[in-house]
């Protein structure tokens, strides 16, 4: 493996990761090993890059646009369940318990990602033990951040009378 010298500049993609929530207190040799293992897309408005039920093979980082999170219910159509932008990762879910999508993403304004396919994920988090503790570990911070943001939700709705 290759790695840059200390003095030398981050990479474009190294810098983008750098500012990203997701991947807070990663050394510039752990940024290094997530810009290698992602790909970028660009996505037009309304675009739905995934669907409720599908298999997550996919975590995204959004770097521009915006991406809307939300469920379709029956009778009432689409329910927004947040609207994510620049920095912000999601899909995240989906690679750490294997299950099907829990929502749809789609593109609110259009939209730059970052994306790492499963594999790849697991791979580097495989491979590199130092660097999976500090991503899951950031994981947990961000995934129990939007619990905590949830249960202020419902407890809204609930003593509003809307649920």
């Amino acid at each position: 493996m290759h790695l840059a010298p200390p003095d030398a500049p981050l990479t474009e993609r190294e810098e983008q990761l750098s500012r990203v929530p997701f991947f807070n207190g990663l050394t510039r040799e752990a940024l290094g090993l997530i810009a290698r293992a992602t790909a970028e897309e660009w996505h037009a408005t309304g675009t739905k890059i995934f669907q409720f039920g599908d298999p997550g093979d996919k975590l995204f980082i959004l770097l521009e646009g915006k991406v809307r999170i939300s469920r379709e219910v029956a009778g009432m159509g689409e329910e927004a369940l947040a609207v994510l932008g620049a920095g912000e990762v999601f899909g995240e879910m989906s690679l750490l318990d294997e299950s099907p999508r829990s929502a749809d993403a789609r593109v609110h304004e259009r939209c730059r990602l970052l994306v790492i396919t499963k594999e790849a994920f697991d791979d580097l988090l495989f491979l590199h033990k130092d660097l999976a503790f500090e991503v899951l570990w950031n994981c947990v911070r961000i995934l129990s951040t939007r619990l905590r943001e949830t249960n202020e939700k419902l407890t809204f709705l609930t003593t509003s009378g809307k649920f």
